[in-house]
């Protein structure tokens, strides 16, 4: 398995790890008062926007060839620690 694969392999991991994080706030959504969903409800729309984001910039990785491979890696890591960040902040509000 070269580099690229383990690369792309550890974030699709992530991405997993994102999509039951935003199952687990859609269920705390779906349980909380009127008042609080419409906080969850932003909060969701949100990551769930980043998850296609982080999703695509998976796409792109797998796409890169050999010789622009630490190119769009270096792009790629940039937004996903932002991306990265918005889950941690919402994992941790919740």
């Amino acid at each position: 398995m070269s580099q690229k694969d383990i690369y792309i392999e550890k974030l699709n991991v992530q991405l997993k790890e994102w999509s039951a994080s935003i199952d687990a706030l859609k269920a705390k959504a779906d349980k909380a008062t009127a008042d609080l969903k419409i906080g969850y409800q932003k909060q969701l729309e949100d990551l769930k926007a980043r998850h296609v984001a982080a999703r695509a910039k998976v796409a792109d990785l797998k796409a890169a060839g050999d010789d622009a491979w630490d190119r769009v890696k270096a792009a790629v890591e940039t937004g996903w620690a932002e991306i990265k960040a918005a889950f941690d902040k919402a994992k941790a509000g919740s």
